[in-house]
């Protein structure tokens, strides 16, 4: 039998389960991955008692599954290329499974911090059912995109769900096992995967380029390590500075590697076609607000105002009352991308798309004073957000070569790390109120502090729209996939 029959009759035996059937399962999944993410918030004080630790060490909570996230998505996405995007959402899931019970049965604060590391994990379930999708439907960008809006809705309810089952758990249920619901949802997750999704062909060839792996493994991490020295050091130390740079000079290395290998675990050809890199670099930018701008939000909103003249004195349920709306409009945002694209078209969209997220953010400028106001704002923002979420992994991989989806999925996620680390970072110095970013500190953050946080947040949303608006050659790998996916395939 050739290698093109065998992978006619894989892609055909995927076409007899219909592609409905899959993105139940998935949305499963991404149910899961929101109580992952909306799960733990209202428990951190709880759980900072319970491990005997302060509460400015939960920061390092954060940190940790950062730098883990972004290390493992590059190595991964080529993986799922290489040996199949379903296995490698079925792998992530058992290490985020062992990690979750990990969490809930840590003896140490140790032990608590290398588990919760390691469930970061799971950021690359949604680059890896994408490109699962995407192989499904022949690389047809409608149904792909319409995929994604559903599994990002998903993990926006899941992240409502897990905030309010925490919040109305932690009076009655002891800590380990308030800890181990999440490990049973991840559990369940596993055997969705397991019993409902079928594995994809692998298109790509090849091994693993481990030199690469461990030249990108060494040059983020230095990167990471110094935007969390950034943090806890402040700008005023050289030591953050110094690593920072040596991270920097690190790439250069690794690109010439890249280059240079026939079969380089990041494809850096790929990753700056035409196509490709204004996708990648918004998702750099969209990192800043979606994943840097949340507590700075939070500590707005629990600023009393007869104290500082800003805030808005919210207690926790407001502030939840928020989140809550911002989460919502999120879901709603991943839905309507796809009616939106239909309308004007998938660039257009996401264009669309981050400039709600900078009109959301610039609106804290000038209103900021009541709760309607910043509500308003972050629903604004969170519509904006939702589709890009949804719509980024979609159009990473419109625009990527077959062989190439996991890692343009991938990729989009690593980006997107990134940049919540470096606004991370900046966002703690642009609000200590003395020039440091010590955590005992309990003096209250400046307003310019805060707009600062909210103006960095527009703007980069406004340069994303600028480089989504120079994407050409929109779906341009439909036509490739299907040249090498069989007509079964799009039938799914």
């Amino acid at each position: 039998m050739t290698d093109s029959t065998a992978l006619a009759d894989a892609a055909r035996a995927l076409a007899r389960t219909p592609l409905a059937k899959v993105v139940g399962f998935l949305v499963c999944v991404e149910l899961a991955s929101g109580v992952l993410q909306g799960y733990y918030t209202p428990l951190f004080s709880d759980i900072a008692r319970h491990l005997s630790i302060k509460d400015a060490d939960v920061n390092w909570f954060e940190a940790a599954q950062l730098i883990v996230s972004a290390l493992v998505v590059p190595l991964l996405a080529r993986l799922g290329d290489l040996i199949g995007h379903r296995r490698v959402l079925l792998l992530s899931t058992v290490v985020t499974a062992a990690a979750s019970w990990g969490v809930a049965f840590a003896p140490s604060f140790g032990v608590f911090l290398v588990a919760w590391a390691v469930q970061g994990f799971y950021v690359v379930w949604l680059p890896m059912e994408v490109a699962i999708i995407h192989r499904r439907t022949g690389g047809a960008e409608r149904r792909v995109r319409g995929a994604a809006g559903l599994l990002v809705a998903g993990l926006e309810l899941g992240v409502i769900a897990g905030a309010l089952t925490s919040g109305a758990l932690a009076e009655t249920l002891g800590m380990t096992a308030l800890l181990a619901l999440p490990a049973v949802v991840v559990t369940l997750a596993l055997l969705a995967i397991w019993f409902g999704v079928e594995e994809t062909p692998a298109l790509a060839t090849g091994t693993v380029d481990w030199r690469g792996f461990q030249l990108v493994t060494l040059a983020l991490g230095l990167v990471m390590a110094g935007l969390v020295m950034l943090r806890v050091q402040g700008p005023a130390s050289p030591w953050p500075w110094v690593v920072l740079v040596a991270g920097a000079v690190a790439f250069v290395p690794f690109a010439r590697v890249e280059l240079a290998h026939h079969e380089p675990l990041v494809d850096l050809r790929v990753l700056k076609a035409r196509g490709q890199w204004p996708v990648q670099a918004t998702a750099f930018l969209f990192g800043v607000s979606v994943l840097g701008a949340q507590i700075p939000l939070s500590t707005f909103a629990r600023t009393d105002p007869t104290v500082t003249g800003y805030g808005l004195g919210a207690s926790a349920a407001r502030v939840s009352f928020i989140i809550g709306g911002y989460v919502l409009s999120l879901a709603v945002g991943a839905l309507l991308l796809h009616l939106l694209a239909e309308r004007v078209g998938t660039r257009p969209a996401m264009v669309v798309a981050a400039l709600l997220v900078a009109v959301g953010y610039l609106l804290f400028l000038p209103f900021h004073d009541t709760l309607v106001q910043t509500l308003t704002n972050m629903v604004v923002a969170g519509l904006g957000s939702g589709a890009l979420v949804a719509g980024l992994p979609a159009a990473a991989a419109a625009q990527a070569p077959p062989t190439h989806t996991g890692l343009t999925t991938g990729m989009t996620n690593t980006t997107k790390t990134i940049g919540g680390a470096f606004a991370s970072s900046v966002f703690a110095i642009a609000l200590a109120s003395t020039g440091t970013v010590d955590a005992e500190a309990t003096a209250h953050a400046s307003l310019s502090g805060y707009l600062t946080v909210w103006a960095i947040c527009g703007l980069t949303a406004l340069v994303a729209a600028v480089f989504l608006a120079v994407v050409r050659g929109e779906g341009t790998s439909v036509g490739a996939a299907a040249s090498l996916e069989v007509e079964g395939v799009q039938g799914a």
